[in-house]
């Protein structure tokens, strides 16, 4: 009598345990499922974005087109009529966005000087305040090279 109560709490016990491990299982596909669903949602969003960008942009060549072609159909009447020619040009000069270079060489410079500093002195704050300026001023240097290199940084004439 004692050996089947002893069988049945064992299987009881197996039982229970083999539930919850189920419904963990199952709980943390359903999470793993919301987290792709609104990845897969941002990414669309981000196609929509893109598309309409892109709408935006050929419209505006596309008026840009019409503006040059209206120019051009007046253009050949005003030469007959006199005989100077005027030619205008336009240049647009874009303006880089985002960190230059030499900003993202300073705080990478300071981060990893810094954390280099803080393993390798035996005072922890100071190793870490001597390696992040050392970093930072190492990185600002190497960046500003790359940006005149790129040309977003004019050299001094």
């Amino acid at each position: 009598m004692k050996r089947i109560f002893v069988l049945f709490a064992i299987a009881l016990a197996f039982t229970s345990c083999k539930n919850a491990a189920k419904e963990e299982a199952i709980k943390q596909a359903a999470v793993k499922a919301v987290k792709d669903s609104m990845r897969l949602d941002s990414f669309r969003r981000v196609e929509v974005a893109q598309k309409e960008q892109a709408a935006k942009l050929q419209e505006e060549k596309r008026i840009l087109m019409l503006s040059e072609a209206r120019a051009a159909e007046n253009a050949p009447a005003a030469t007959m009529a006199s005989p100077q020619q005027s030619t205008s040009t336009t240049t647009t000069t874009t303006k880089k966005k985002g960190w230059s270079s030499a900003a993202l060489g300073t705080v990478i410079g300071a981060g990893a000087g810094g954390l280099g500093g803080a393993l390798i002195d035996k005072k922890k704050g100071r190793g870490a305040v001597i390696g992040g300026v050392a970093g930072a001023g190492a990185g600002y240097l190497i960046g500003r090279g790359q940006d005149k290199k790129s040309g977003r940084v004019q050299p001094k004439q």
